[in-house]
């Protein structure tokens, strides 16, 4: 619908709603981070914040509503385990809050295209109704070349297409190219693994990376404890205010036979005491 402009002279447009800073409601976005980085982890406590729990990762107050959660690479016994250590951290009413309005559906065992008539239905009735729908990972959804910019490109449209009709806000997770891993550069925005249309066709993506040695030296982190650290930030923002990069440290869940389980909390870095010390005041 084309836009009346002398309507517009008349009565200002509505306020910008964000879902998280710069990530615009009703548009798609990239999460991106090397295997084994804790982007899963970091989604599901993304999803559960916005659908009414509590803010682990300090990122301050946003705007609730209904999320869907679906992971297609991990079996259900390692998402329930993921979960159980958030639900940890979680009083009475946030765990009523994601009772009722947190799908976490597994799609593992399906062959999942959303180029198929059936699942683009599928996804386009999750997506009905929510404000947040996290996709884990992009290579779950679809069975394209990855690095071909036309398959590419028909993939980035259906998420479009859903969450324009919707208004519903997608976040598909993927992971870096070899080339930003090795160089310690996933925090570009070029960092994204195959074709450039999954970063030139999107309008928000946010990163994960791993702490490297240079960085446990300088923040005096212990180097066999380097690995609990990870970095969370923006490398590519259309809209909204700048986002601040911050530190995350993996937290085990305290019960000890929740082995694949544990959250992302802030990381308060430290210098080093003294001349080349090393505090060695943080776990995982």
């Amino acid at each position: 619908m084309a836009i009346d402009i002398l309507a517009l002279a008349q009565q200002k447009p509505e306020r910008i709603d964000y879902v998280l800073s710069g990530l615009v409601a009703g548009t798609v976005g990239a999460i991106i981070s090397p295997g084994g980085a804790g982007k899963s982890a970091l989604a599901l406590q993304i999803a559960a914040q916005v659908a009414g729990g509590p803010d682990l990762l300090g990122l301050g107050e946003i705007k609730h509503g209904s999320v869907a959660y679906l992971p297609g690479e991990d079996p259900q016994l390692i998402i329930e385990h993921r979960l159980f250590a958030l639900l940890e951290h979680c009083s009475p009413e946030h765990r009523q809050n994601l009772a009722d309005h947190l799908l976490v559906e597994p799609l593992d065992k399906c062959d999942v295209d959303i180029l198929n008539v059936a699942w683009m239905q599928f996804f386009m009735e999750v997506a009905e109704n929510r404000r947040l729908m996290i996709l884990d990972t992009l290579r779950m959804t679809h069975n394209l070349d990855e690095s071909d910019s036309g398959d590419m490109k028909q993939v980035v449209g259906k998420f479009r297409m859903i969450a324009a009709r919707t208004g519903c806000t997608i976040i598909f997770l993927h992971h870096t190219n070899k080339a930003s891993m090795f160089s310690g550069a996933g925090g570009e925005q070029q960092a994204s693994r195959g074709s450039s249309v999954l970063v030139d066709n999107i309008r928000w993506q946010g990163y994960l990376r791993s702490m490297t040695s240079d960085e446990s030296e300088r923040h005096s982190v212990d180097e066999n404890r380097r690995g609990y650290f990870v970095e969370f930030g923006v490398s590519k923002q259309n809209y909204g205010k700048p986002f601040a990069p911050r530190w995350f440290r993996k937290v085990s869940a305290m019960d000890e036979e929740i082995e694949g389980g544990y959250t992302l909390q802030p990381a308060v870095l430290e210098k080093p005491k003294g001349k080349g010390g090393r505090n060695g005041s943080f776990s995982g």
